[in-house]
This record gives C-alpha cells, sequence and structure tokens, in this order.
C-alpha cells in the first residue's frame, strides 16, 4: 500500500536548528540502527537513496553520570549535542548547537515520561523560558512502527514515522524504517528528537530494551518523533 503525505504543515518554513535544513518538499530518510558497515556510531540516518545524512555518536564517558550524544553530519561535523538533566520521574533532554553545552547555545529542551509503555515528550524551544505552552509534542507507544508529529497542542502534522515500503536494504543493518518530514520542516530538528525518545525507550525497564533490539517501535508524536537506541 502506498503511503500517505501528510497535509501540509505551515506556510513559512519551521526552521529550529537551521534553515539549510529546511527543503521545500517532502523529506524521507531512513532510520537504520546497528550497521555493520559504520564505525562512527550504529545509529545512521539516510535520504532515500542511501548517502548518509546523520550519525550519531555517544560521548558520554565511562564515568559520566549524565548521557550526553552528538549528532553528527556525514562529514563528522557536529550539529547539536544533546545531554540530559538526570531527573527521575521526567527526564529532561537539553540541547545546544554544534558540540557546546553551555547555556548561550540552548536551541531548544525536552521533557520526557512513559507510563504502561505509553510514551509523552514535551519540547520547549530556547525562548519558552515559562514553558507553559510546548512548542511540540510527542505521545506514543512502543508496539509498532508508527508515529505522527504535531506542532504543539494543535493538530498540525510536522512529519511522520512509518514502515519502510521504498528502501530495500539502503545499507546492511538489523532494522530500518522510515520518516517523512513535511515540506519546509527543519528535518534535523526532527532527527534530534528521534534521538531523545529513542535513548529515553532504551532506558525504561521491563523489557523496553528487548522490544528496541527487536526493532518494535511506535507511537504518536506531536511536535517531535521517535525513535529508538539499544
Amino acid at each position: 500500500m502506498a503511503y500517505t503525505y501528510p497535509p501540509a504543515t505551515a506556510n513559512r518554513p519551521v526552521s529550529i536548528i537551521g534553515p539549510q535544513f529546511c527543503a521545500p518538499h517532502p523529506v524521507e530518510l531512513a532510520v537504520i540502527r546497528n550497521v555493520k558497515t559504520i564505525t562512527d556510531g550504529e545509529f545512521v540516518f539516510t535520504d532515500i537513496n542511501g548517502n548518509i545524512l546523520f550519525k550519531v555518536k555517544d560521548q558520554s564517558g565511562s564515568f559520566s553520570m549524565h548521557d550526553r550524544q552528538v549528532l553528527i553530519d556525514a562529514s563528522g561535523n557536529p550539529i547539536v549535542t544533546l545531554k540530559d538533566k538526570l531527573m527521575s520521574a521526567r527526564d529532561r533532554w537539553q540541547v545546544f548547537r554544534g558540540d557546546s553545552t553551555d547555556s548561550r547555545d540552548l536551541i531548544f529542551s525536552a521533557r520526557t515520561s512513559m507510563f504502561h509503555l505509553k510514551t509523552k515528550l514535551d519540547v520547549f524551544l530556547g525562548n519558552n523560558t515559562k514553558e507553559d505552552v510546548c512548542d511540540f509534542k510527542v505521545k506514543g507507544s512502543w508496539s509498532k512502527k508508527s508515529c505522527v508529529i504535531y506542532a504543539g497542542e494543535t493538530s498540525t502534522i510536522v512529519a511522520q514515522m512509518h514502515k519502510n515500503h521504498t528502501v530495500q536494504n539502503v545499507l546492511a543493518g538489523n532494522d530500518e524504517f522510515m520518516v517523512t518530514v513535511n515540506p519546509d520542516v527543519d528535518y534535523a530538528f526532527i532527527v534530534a528528537l528521534i534521538v531523545i525518545l529513542g535513548i529515553h525507550a532504551a532506558a525504561m525497564p521491563g523489557g523496553m530494551t528487548e522490544q528496541v533490539a527487536a526493532g518494535s517501535v511506535s507511537g504518536v508524536v506531536e511536535g517531535s518523533m521517535a525513535f529508538f537506541l539499544g
């Protein structure tokens, strides 16, 4: 069955990380984990032609109390740094520009929680200091490879995850699914949200890691995107 693109999101680009990541057409991303042919990180994001766009590198350190992941482009340049704040019931993540963790380079923060395999992610842009209303929201489960992304509390779709209908073994890996990002939406921002949700899912007790490792992922994402890290 052919995949149906979600409706358009907005009349102007949604640039969070940078305008260079906003395309005037839908962007299809393949998300691949445990890619044996890639040495820099086991999580890879490619286009539909198999060209690598992003990789994820773990820079937490052996004795660090914080989880630190760096999203890099195909040339190895750091795009954003993702750092958790170790808040027990509600994990808090901060995303900074490049390889910085300076508060002046904060792009957005995210608050995650999961109850009964239902995931919630509230995303607040750097200038939203009061955090009364989130700028993006993610809700979902992890039983199927299905996610929908909305802007804030609205029904406006930003991106959507779906099974791989168009790409067959872009790279040799254990698992792969697709993410469709709407026109003029920052796809690097979507990728960063996927990484956050994946780390959160993998850290949850009660067999979540096994589900992630098996490639069993799903969700409904409002303003961001779900992913797995195993």
